[in-house]
This record gives structure tokens, C-alpha cells and sequence, in this order.
């Protein structure tokens, strides 16, 4: 009789390798919370992700559920992110900062079965409950809720603040309770989606972009990152619901530890370089150039400090040229994508002799990654010549989240179609010259100007508005908006504090202009739309 087909080899997801790494040295300290509390070991979180798996299994999610997580950082919510993809469902994450009405719509648009909330934000999940426009999910909360405060969210009862219904049971509380740590099998398979990160986008929903196990479990188990420490002691002061997270794993997976701060502060940062011997950083450039900008540094020890990883926007070579002679050989640019994961990566090699006049190099393709620079019809295109950036790796998205016709614009053959201008030189060091895709990126996310304008539009003052980036001498990036005042309305009705707020309320501070140019015409290309490019020389040379 034939011998049947062998079994498929079990799955090993991200969340696997940490535990299993976890698992050897129970005792081994590993998270140091930002609010005093003591240490957590490896044997704790261990613990402490199978019971949030068992809890959460009982509460009825389950493999292919939506989780979505509104926390800041808290060991609590590396915990159940771990959980939660542990038995196979998917996680969201809710940037705090993002009005509420956006997070209520991004929770309804990825079908929320379970919100996770921090308790420090519970009147931002009050308000987000509040602009949900169908059934409501199941809320539990990392830990226990103060008495309610403050005003009633918007679509809830009216009444006092003590009228609000508690938002769910205590998720902590529920595993602390359990009589004993269970064993919780991973249900997770190669092509589950472990999460969906949200990007801008001009339809009043962020874009969801969807991460598959897969690609995710194999960067975790064959990334490791030069020069992070042996261990790596890693501080995350900037949200785990971004790059920090994902630094968190890699360090966790490499055996090391990690050390949290609830928002990046330059000087506390310094100061817990020092203390807590910190060998690895994760940094968007403009928090670096508050680092080089800090009067403690030249008194900070920095000897502990092996590798200083950044990303997220372009750089500016005088500062990082600056930022080499400061913290040394230690400096690692990260150019990538949510579509791609991490794409290139520039090394200490690469910033030394930074020129201050021209553009700095974002590296050479990290391993597993094959980079095209394109023309508009898709044909390869010579070293020096500049054209849309295409990736081709095992981390490139699986689609966007129910978005066929976007996900076929950008995703092709397995191609990433980036929106960078770039060129590679003979060398295959990659350069970004440019966008195609309109967008700001900002210390915290991206905003898409369009839906600003949309915005802006419907305030009674503003007859006419165009929203754009302008680069700061440091070749960061703000928000600036040029304002046609409606007739009848007045320059004062359209300034900047007035405008700021009403973005605010409506989007979130991440979304509010830096400044607001008020002009009698918004010129125009010879086309007809918005002149862009003359809005930002003209914003450059303003005094």
C-alpha cells in the first residue's frame, strides 16, 4: 500500500520565534515599562501572551477576526498583538492623534470584532465609539479604567460623564485570574493577513495595506540587525504601533531587550542612553536633529550606543553628515515603504564625507530585495537615469484591504510600483530625486493634501484652498496651506490658529497646517490645476 503525501511542515509565525526565544531564559529581563513599574522577564511576557491568547480565544476571536489596538506604549499591547496573531487574527492599529471620526471609520472599514484600549486613551475610545455608524465591537481595556472624564462623546447619550456605560472588561485582569498559564497552540497560516497598516488616502478612509505572515516571519528569523548589540538593548520612544514595534520584535527575537518611553523627549532620551545602556535606537530623522539640538548631549555618555537606525522621510545630508561626527560609525538609513517593508539600507560607509549640496544616498538593496528604476511605460532604465522605483521582495503587501482595482494599480507581477523618483548609480547605491505620489510625510504618518483641501473646503470661510509640503532647512517636511478667503469673509477668519483647530476637529493634529498663506488667487499651471511647485518657492523665500 502507497504511502500517502507527507504532512505540510507546521507554520512558524514572528510570533513563534519570539516566544520560542522567550521560553530559554524565563528569568532573563526583557521589557522596562516607561511608568516605574519593575521589569518584566521573558518567563512573564511568555506567560502573560498565552493567557491574553486563552482569554481572547474565550471572548470568541479567532483566526481571521480583526483586532484593533488603541494603546500607547504599553508592555500590555506588545503582549496582546503577540496574542492575537497567536491565534490567528488580524491587528489594526489606531494612531493616537488621529481624530476620532477617522479612527471610528478606519475600525468599521477592517470589520473591528475586538477593541483593545489603553486606558489612558479612554475618552478617545469613548469618542471613536461614539462616531461608529453600525454594530459596535466587543472593548476590553489593558489594564483597569479611571472613573469616567470629561464630556460625553459625540453619538452617545447626553448626561453627566459618570453616565457612560465602563467600555469593557480588563483583558490584564481576565489573565491574572486564570488558575493556571495555558498552553495556546498558533493557529496562524502563511497567508493570513498579521496586520493591516493604514496609510492616507483622498477617499476619507486611509488606505489599508495588508501584511501576510509569511513574508513577516521570514524578515523576523533572517534579519539581523549590524551593530544593534550583543544583546541588543533596544529604546522605543516612538510609537510600537509604527517602526518601533517592529524593532521591538527584532530585538526580542535577537535575545535582547527593550525599553519603552511613552513619547520621545530629547532629553530623556539622552539621559536613558546613558542609564539604561541603550545600544540601539529607532528615529525619524527630524527626532535625530532634536537629539544633535539638545544641551545635554555633549554631556551625555553615548559610549553604550552601537547603531542609530533611521527612516521614515528623506534626510538631510548636512545634518547627518553632523550626526556621524556626534554619535560616530553608528548611523543606518532605512528607505522603505508599507507596500514593501524595509527596502534599502545605507551604512555607516555611506555617511562619511556627506556632501552638504546634493542628495545622500538611502543605501543599496537589503537582502532578498530587487530594486528597476522604470520609465512611464515600464522599461528598465540605465544607472543615473531617474524613474519610478519598482520592488520586488518576499515583505511586498498582499493587496490593499478590499481595494482590487488600487491594489492592481500599484502591485504588479509582484512589483511594487512605488510613486519615488529615484535613480541607482553604478555602484547600486539608490538616490530618491522625487515623488509621483502627492503626499506630506511628517514626523508621524503621511497626509495626502488632497484631503486637507477636501477639508478646508467646507469651512464657510475658505473659498479656495491648496494644500503642500514645504521643506524645512533640516529637509524636514510641513503642511502649508494657501487660502482664498470666501466673499464677504476676512483674512482673520482664515488664520492659521482658526484653521489649525478646525483640522484638528475634524482630522487630528498630525493633519494641521504649520502655516496658512492667504492670497486674493491660487495660481494656477497652464493646465489649470494648482500651482504647487511656485506655492512652495514662494513659501521657501517668505521671511
Amino acid at each position: 500500500m502507497a504511502a500517502g503525501p507527507a504532512p505540510a511542515p507546521a507554520f512558524t509565525s514572528y510570533v513563534d520565534t519570539v516566544l520560542a526565544v522567550l521560553a530559554r531564559d524565563p528569568a532573563r529581563s526583557v521589557l522596562t515599562p516607561a511608568d516605574d513599574r519593575p521589569d518584566i522577564t521573558a518567563g512573564a511576557l511568555h506567560a502573560t501572551v498565552h493567557r491574553m491568547a486563552a482569554v481572547l480565544a474565550d471572548h470568541g476571536i479567532a483566526r481571521g477576526d480583526t483586532v484593533s489596538l488603541l494603546s500607547g506604549n504599553l508592555p500590555e499591547v506588545l503582549a496582546a498583538r503577540y496574542a492575537a496573531n497567536l491565534i490567528g487574527a488580524r491587528v489594526v492599529f489606531l494612531y493616537d492623534g488621529m481624530a476620532a471620526e477617522t479612527l471610528a471609520r478606519i475600525a468599521e472599514s477592517v470589520e473591528t470584532a475586538l477593541l483593545l484600549v489603553d486606558p489612558a486613551l479612554r475618552d478617545t475610545a469613548y469618542a471613536l465609539l461614539g462616531h461608529l455608524t453600525g454594530p459596535r465591537p466587543q472593548v476590553m481595556t489593558l489594564g483597569p479604567v479611571p472613573g469616567p472624564a470629561g464630556e460625553p462623546a459625540p453619538g452617545t447619550a447626553a448626561g453627566t460623564p459618570g453616565d457612560r456605560a465602563p467600555l469593557g472588561p480588563d483583558l490584564v485582569a481576565a489573565c491574572a485570574a486564570l488558575p493556571v498559564t495555558p498552553t495556546v497552540a498558533g493557529a496562524a497560516r502563511p497567508e493570513d493577513d498579521w496586520c493591516i497598516r493604514h496609510t492616507g488616502g483622498t477617499t476619507g478612509i486611509p488606505k489599508g495595506v495588508r501584511m501576510a505572515h509569511a513574508p513577516f516571519a521570514g524578515m523576523l528569523g533572517g534579519l539581523r540587525l549590524a551593530g544593534a548589540g550583543d544583546p541588543p538593548r533596544l529604546l522605543a520612544c516612538t510609537s510600537l504601533a509604527h517602526l518601533a514595534g517592529i524593532m521591538a520584535d527584532l530585538t526580542l527575537a535577537d535575545g535582547g531587550s527593550v525599553v519603552l518611553h511613552h513619547r520621545f523627549d530629547p532629553t530623556a532620551v539622552l539621559a536613558a542612553i546613558a542609564r539604561e545602556r541603550i545600544t540601539h535606537l529607532w528615529l525619524l530623522p527630524p527626532l535625530l536633529y532634536r537629539l544633535l539640538d539638545d544641551p545635554t548631549l555633549p554631556t551625555t555618555d553615548l559610549s553604550s550606543l552601537a547603531r542609530i537606525t533611521y527612516g521614515g522621510c528623506v534626510a538631510s545630508p548636512s545634518r547627518m553628515r553632523r550626526a556621524a561626527e556626534v554619535f560616530g560609525p553608528v548611523l543606518y538609513g532605512w528607505y522603505g515603504q508599507s507596500e514593501a517593508m524595509s527596502i534599502t539600507e545605507a551604512g555607516p560607509g555611506d555617511h562619511t564625507a556627506l556632501a552638504t549640496d546634493g542628495p545622500m544616498s538611502v543605501g543599496r538593496p537589503l537582502p532578498g530585495v530587487t530594486l528597476a528604476i522604470r520609465d512611464a511605460d515600464s522599461r528598465d532604465l540605465p544607472p543615473g537615469e531617474p524613474g519610478e522605483i519598482h520592488v520586488r521582495s518576499g515583505g511586498v503587501m498582499s493587496g490593499y484591504w478590499k481595494q482590487p482595482e488600487l491594489t492592481a494599480q500599484v502591485l504588479r507581477d509582484g512589483w511594487v510600483r512605488t510613486g519615488d523618483v529615484g535613480l541607482l548609480d553604478a555602484d547600486g547605491r539608490l538616490y530618491l530625486v522625487d515623488r509621483l505620489k502627492d503626499v506630506v510625510i511628517v514626523v508621524g504618518g503621511h497626509v495626502h493634501p488632497t484631503e486637507i483641501e477636501d477639508l478646508l473646503h467646507t469651512h464657510p470661510a475658505v473659498a479656495h484652498a491648496a494644500v503642500y509640503g514645504v521643506r524645512t532647512p533640516d529637509d524636514a517636511e510641513e503642511v502649508h496651506a494657501a487660502i482664498v478667503p470666501a466673499p464677504g469673509h476676512s483674512a482673520e477668519e482664515v488664520s492659521l490658529s482658526a484653521l489649525r483647530a478646525y483640522v484638528t476637529a475634524h482630522k487630528g493634529a498630525l493633519y494641521a497646517p504649520v502655516a496658512v498663506h492667504v492670497l486674493d488667487t491660487i495660481p494656477l499651471t497652464p493646465v489649470g490645476k494648482p500651482d504647487k511647485k511656485r506655492l512652495r518657492e514662494t513659501a521657501a523665500t517668505a521671511p
